[in-house]
């Protein structure tokens, strides 16, 4: 993640007028991978955009760099302009609120600041429609980067990624990491036997790979207590080993996968290998939303909701999230 120090020292150069080269470790939205199937923007956006910047843009970074240091929820964002014509001209369509006669706010390409709270910062020219676009990048990174022609949208977060572990490498937790990784997780693996903690298996996830044929050099790692901890064992062999390490390192949220007389195994071994009854209630088990899953994939499309929601939660206020209900009709 692009860190505050950097972008203050950006800020300076930008402010100077010192020419300024981004680069796609700090900005990997316009990586040829994170492009794909955006017909209307390639890689060479990034250098396009740092030639344009001017000392009107420095307060972004200015910005930016405050929001790293507070914590905040927020985001460098990339209004692309490959028509500049298009982007000006553009209209309303029937269906959406209406912003105005007005397309965008100029036909030049820019970078912007925004946060959860949809505070903007931003040294250019734009219309109320370009305001609309840039406050769609706390939903990420963006919505509705399609809707108008004549240019599209691109953030980065300025905050690290909830990290999920993966404790087994099972088919499940396979098709788990896929999309926990597909929905911005940092996804980390864990498992005893290379030939399921395979690069094949799981090409998005560190993969730890234990030794001793079984979980017990587990112990030996730690975590964050923000991380997610999901026990997909294969087999369920060793679950209780992965409920004990996730109940004391205190992560925030730990799920298991299994039936209620599975479990109720699990409960007791775990419970004598040293974990707690209080930290057994802290799992959510059977891990997942309920909506009949049962297939690996299935299952995975359960988990990742779970945590998507649970990561929704840790980050929104009780009265954020009903208004959030709300404006949906929820």
């Amino acid at each position: 993640m692009v860190t505050a120090e950097f972008l203050r020292s950006l800020a300076a150069d930008v402010a100077a007028g010192r020419p300024v080269e981004l680069s796609f470790d700090d900005f990997p939205c316009f990586t040829a991978k994170a492009l794909e199937g955006r017909a209307h923007v390639t890689s060479a956006a990034l250098a396009e955009i740092s030639a344009g910047l001017t000392p009107a843009d420095a307060c972004v970074f200015e910005r930016a760099a405050k929001a790293i240091d507070e914590g905040d929820l927020a985001w460098i964002g990339f209004k692309y302009v490959y028509d500049a014509s298009a982007a000006c001209e553009n209209v309303d369509n029937e269906v959406t609120k209406k912003y105005g006669d007005r397309g965008s706010g100029c036909g030049d390409s820019f970078v912007f600041f925004c946060n959860d709270a949809k505070e903007i910062v931003c040294g250019r020219e734009h219309s109320p429609r370009d305001i609309f676009q840039m406050k769609d990048a706390t939903r990420g990174p963006a919505m509705h980067t399609e809707q108008f022609d004549g240019l599209t949208w691109l953030a980065v977060a300025l905050f690290d990624k909830v990290r999920v572990w993966l404790l087994g490498a099972s088919d499940a937790s396979a098709e788990v990491a896929a999309l926990a990784h597909h929905v911005d997780f940092d996804v980390v693996a864990v498992d005893y036997d290379p030939a399921y903690i395979s690069e094949e298996r799981f090409p998005n996830a560190r993969r730890v790979l234990l030794g001793g044929g079984n979980f017990d050099e587990l112990s030996s790692i730690t975590a964050n207590p923000a991380d997610y901890a999901c026990v997909l064992t294969r087999g369920h062999m060793f679950d209780p080993e992965a409920c004990v390490w996730s109940i004391r390192n205190n992560l925030h949220y730990i799920g298991m996968m299994g039936c209620k007389g599975k479990n109720n195994t699990v409960h007791d071994l775990v419970l004598s290998k040293g974990g707690t009854e209080e930290g057994w209630e802290r799992i959510k088990r059977p891990i997942g939303l309920k909506f009949g899953a049962k297939t690996p994939a299935e299952l995975a499309i359960a988990i990742v909701a779970e945590l998507v929601d649970e990561r929704y939660k840790q980050n929104y206020s009780e009265a954020a999230r009903a208004k959030h209900d709300s404006n949906l009709g929820r």
